[in-house]
């Protein structure tokens, strides 16, 4: 989603000095002061020293998120986020001041955020208040889990690898990934990595199979059908 708005933003401003899209996560057990510094750490601020409180930093930030004309902040893993603790209630407070400080739309991304306690007590409720749900889960094997398979194929820099292998194998990706994006990402990225090492330079099926990845998903895909000898 941030690839997609941010590429798009520069087709429509190509040349500038705009940085669209901001992607943090919300800092486990978390202050005011990290979240303002997971902001500063993405755009690249200069060291912060101790002496600078939490208001500095999150000034900072803000002018430079405000020049820059951000206007999409994803923040990932908010399940983290418990409204039933007091460094809970802190955190949301400060994510409530950015939000209330830019011109920008706000994402959050979490897992069982029904049940983490992030929609607990007030707090909870002004975020529910201003938030549309939109439920996640694997990708069906649809023509939008190939063309995903195509754009990480298109990603690869492998010197002997044929376009279009891996979305021919998109059936097997599928059913070795169950649909997951992460474990998609990982299974490539690892077979590509074993194709530079060993010299090969392009992704089989073969050397697919020799990847393991995330014990959820080798613990649905189906069993390999034995190989034949010789």
């Amino acid at each position: 989603m941030g690839r997609t708005h941010e590429l798009r933003v520069r087709q429509r401003y190509p040349g500038g000095d705009r940085i669209p899209v901001v992607y943090i996560t919300a800092p486990p057990k978390g202050s005011p002061r990290k979240l303002a510094m997971e902001f500063a750490r993405f755009l690249g601020l200069p060291v912060i020293s101790p002496r600078h409180n939490t208001i500095d930093v999150t000034s900072a930030v803000c002018q430079v998120l405000i020049e820059a004309r951000t206007d999409l902040v994803l923040v990932d893993e908010i399940h983290l986020l418990n409204h039933a603790t007091t460094a809970g209630e802190d955190l949301s407070d400060h994510l409530k001041y950015f939000t209330e400080h830019l011109p920008a739309t706000f994402v959050y991304a979490g897992i069982n955020v029904e049940k983490s306690g992030l929609f607990t007590g007030i707090r909870g409720k002004q975020l529910a208040g201003r938030c549309i749900m939109v439920r996640t889960g694997p990708f069906p094997f649809t023509s939008e889990w190939r063309a995903l398979v195509a754009s990480l194929e298109n990603t690869l820099c492998l010197h002997r690898h044929q376009a279009g292998t891996l979305v021919k194998q998109s059936k097997y990706l599928h059913q070795r990934t169950g649909g997951m994006i992460g474990s998609l990402s990982h299974l490539i990225r690892a077979a590509a990595i074993s194709a530079i090492l060993d010299g090969s330079e392009r992704i089989t099926k073969t050397s697919l199979r020799d990847v393991r990845i995330d014990h959820n998903s080798e613990s649905d895909a189906p069993p390999e059908p034995p190989r034949a000898a010789g």
